[in-house]
């Protein structure tokens, strides 16, 4: 049970991660117009990926332009996504 919890706390942090990253891309209204711009958006959204991709999946449900199936095998990517940053931001902070 002890795994479990460690799991789910694990994809809490990088699933919080993920969302302060994409909400402070949002605020600097960051464009990726040049070279350096393109390869910053990249990296940011690396970490924010889950978040983004979230709210989407969520607009796409209700939206009824996906199957709840879809819905669920998207959310479990995100999921694993999360867990990855989630191991990286514990990693960092254990070793700190």
């Amino acid at each position: 049970m002890l795994e479990l919890t460690l799991v789910l706390y694990t994809i809490a942090v990088g699933f919080t991660a993920s969302a302060i990253t994409a909400n402070l891309y949002r605020i600097c209204h960051a464009k990726g117009e040049t070279d350096s711009g393109q390869l910053v958006r990249l990296v940011v959204m690396t970490i924010a990926g889950p978040s983004v991709l979230f709210e989407t999946a969520i607009r796409r449900l209700l939206a009824k332009e996906w199957t709840a199936i879809v819905f669920w095998l998207v959310t479990s990517g995100i999921a694993y996504w999360s867990l990855a940053i989630g191991l990286l931001i514990l990693d960092i902070s254990i070793h700190m």
